[in-house]
């Protein structure tokens, strides 16, 4: 898993609420056996017409947003089924960071096992945010972790809470194998006395 410590990107507005996994990531894409690929899926019957073309009203399908890394939404983010494709297409499709005054919890556990990264601030905060990533051109935020803030070019700074645990695997890119591999010793030694265990046994 990618670490995650202090990423400054565009920021691009989704003013909506209670975005399900089901239109981040429709269920005819479900196919696939990897995690990549998803991305061009991504709020896939937001951004196109049923004839495949897309729709220019839907703001990040506008040009300026083409390479937005920063997704600032609204409340309830994430909600609906549990599938892990959800944060594997933001990623996919180039998003490091989620801002937002709340998340859905299977969302955002799976969005912390996976590098991406969570930001709820208060709804007040979430619109300015929103407001001027939809009227200045090129918006950039900053999302650390390491002090656990955000900020942009203008002044604007905020906290953010998070717990410890998914803090420490975002910071060090540890997912659950990575978890399970900081024990290898541990692990490797309690075979090597099982097996010689179940080898005794065996001979009896």
């Amino acid at each position: 898993m990618q670490p995650f410590r202090i990423h400054t990107g565009v920021a691009v507005p989704l003013d909506r609420a209670n975005v399900d996994t089901d239109q981040i990531i429709p269920k005819q894409f479900l196919k696939r056996i990897e995690r990549s690929g998803f991305g061009q899926f991504l709020f896939h019957d937001w951004m196109h017409h049923p004839d495949g073309s897309p729709i220019v009203d839907f703001i990040p399908n506008q040009p300026r947003y083409q390479h937005a890394s920063v997704l600032i939404a609204g409340r309830n983010f994430g909600c609906g089924s549990s599938r892990e494709h959800a944060a594997w297409a933001l990623m996919d499709h180039g998003f490091r960071a989620i801002i937002a005054p709340t998340f859905a919890d299977i969302f955002a556990t799976n969005s912390g096992k996976n590098g991406l990264m969570l930001v709820q601030l208060p709804e007040e905060q979430v619109k300015i945010l929103s407001v001027r990533a939809l009227e200045t051109r090129g918006y950039t935020l900053t999302v650390d972790l390491v002090n656990c803030s955000v900020r942009d070019e203008t002044g604007f700074s905020a906290s953010f809470p998070i717990d410890i645990f998914t803090r420490q695997c975002l910071l060090e890119g540890l997912d659950d194998i990575g978890l399970s591999t900081q024990h290898d010793a541990a692990i490797a030694a309690y075979e090597s006395v099982h097996d010689a265990l179940s080898y005794s046994l065996r001979t009896k």
